[in-house]
C-alpha cells in the first residue's frame, strides 16, 4: 500500500459519500461517471480497503470508507483553514468564493452585487447558487449565505446587511372585488397566495401586530415555491400576499398593489450568514463588507 494519498481522488471520494452518487458528481465536477468510478478505485487500491458498496441503484459509504470520510474532512478543513489564513493576509482575496441565497433575493440584489464584486476582485472565482431551501453551508461547502428571516441556527454566524420586513398587499383589482381586510381574521375569508420559499411554514402567517405576535392559518387556490410568481400572481389579481418590502416596494409606490392590515408586519432582515470568523477569511470577508455597502446604498426600509 501506497500511504501518500491522493488529494484529487480523495475529494472525489468525499463528493460521492456525500452526495451517494457517481453521476451527480461527474456532473458536478465535469467529468464522466467512468473516470469517478476509476479515481474510486484508485484511491480504494491506494489505501487497501473498499470505501463503497455499489449496487445498480445505489451507493453506501463502507465502514472503512466512513472513516477515511471523517479523516478526509478533517485534512480539507486544515488545508481550508490554511489557505483562509494566508490569503487574508493578502492584499487581493483569492480563490472560490461560494455563494447562496433565494431565488428571488438572489436574482434582484445578490446576482448584480456580485457582479460588481467580480470587477473589483478580479482574483475571486464567485459562484451564486439559489435554492427555494435554507443550504447547509458545511455540508454543501457554502462560504457565504444571504438570506432573508430573523431565525438562524446558533452555531451559524450572521451579519445584518440591511432591515426588512414583510407586509400585506393585494392588487386593487382583487380589492374591489373582495373587499379590503379590516382584521387579522377577516382573512380567513379571503383568498391568500402561499408561499413556500425556503423558511417560510406554509399556510401559517406569523405576524406582529397591536397586540403583538399573531399567527393566522390561510389559504388560497394559488400556492407556489417561488415568490416572484406569488407576486406577480398578486399583480394579477388572484389574491393578498406576505411579502418581502423589498419585493413589493415598487409595485407599492406605482399603485400596482395597495398595502392591507398596515399594522401587521412580519420581522424579515436580510442577513450575511457564514460559518467562520471573518479575519480568518479574505475572500468572505471583503464580500460581507461590500454586500454591506451595497445593500446600503441601494436599499432603505421606511419607518
Amino acid at each position: 500500500m501506497n500511504n501518500l494519498v491522493n488529494l484529487e481522488d480523495l475529494n472525489i471520494f468525499l463528493q460521492v459519500a456525500k452526495r451517494a452518487s457517481f453521476s451527480a458528481v461527474a456532473e458536478e465536477l465535469g467529468m464522466s461517471a467512468a473516470f469517478v468510478s476509476k479515481r474510486i478505485r484508485a484511491l480504494e487500491e491506494n489505501l487497501g480497503v473498499r470505501l463503497l458498496h455499489r449496487t445498480t441503484r445505489r451507493v453506501a459509504v463502507s465502514e472503512e470508507g466512513e472513516r477515511v470520510y471523517q479523516w478526509g474532512q478533517q485534512i480539507f478543513e486544515t488545508l481550508q483553514r490554511m489557505g483562509d489564513e494566508l490569503s487574508a493576509g493578502q492584499r487581493e482575496p483569492t480563490g472560490e468564493l461560494r455563494v447562496a441565497s433565494s431565488l428571488g433575493l438572489g436574482r434582484r440584489f445578490v446576482a448584480p452585487a456580485l457582479s460588481e464584486l467580480a470587477v473589483r476582485y478580479p482574483q475571486l472565482d464567485i459562484r451564486l447558487d439559489v435554492h427555494d431551501r435554507l443550504v447547509d453551508l458545511i455540508a454543501e461547502g457554502v462560504d457565504l449565505d444571504i438570506r432573508v428571516g430573523n431565525v438562524i441556527a446558533p452555531h451559524l454566524i450572521a451579519k445584518p446587511l440591511a432591515r426588512n420586513r414583510r407586509v400585506l398587499c393585494a392588487s386593487p383589482h382583487y380589492l374591489e372585488r373582495k373587499g379590503k381586510p379590516r382584521t387579522l381574521a377577516d382573512l380567513a375569508g379571503h383568498d391568500c397566495l402561499v408561499i413556500k420559499e425556503r423558511d417560510h411554514p406554509f399556510g401559517l402567517w406569523h405576524l406582529r401586530g397591536p397586540e403583538g405576535e399573531e399567527t393566522v392559518r390561510v389559504r388560497g387556490t394559488l400556492s407556489s415555491n417561488h415568490g416572484e410568481v406569488a407576486h406577480q400572481w398578486c399583480l394579477d389579481g388572484r389574491g393578498i400576499l406576505l411579502r418581502s418590502w423589498w419585493d413589493v416596494h415598487d409595485s407599492i409606490a406605482t399603485g400596482q398593489l395597495v398595502q392591507v392590515l398596515e399594522n401587521y408586519q412580519q420581522d424579515a432582515d436580510i442577513w450575511a450568514v457564514y460559518t467562520s470568523r471573518l479575519d480568518g477569511s479574505a475572500k468572505v470577508r471583503v464580500a460581507v463588507e461590500f454586500l454591506r455597502q451595497y445593500f446600503a446604498e441601494r436599499y432603505q426600509l421606511p419607518d
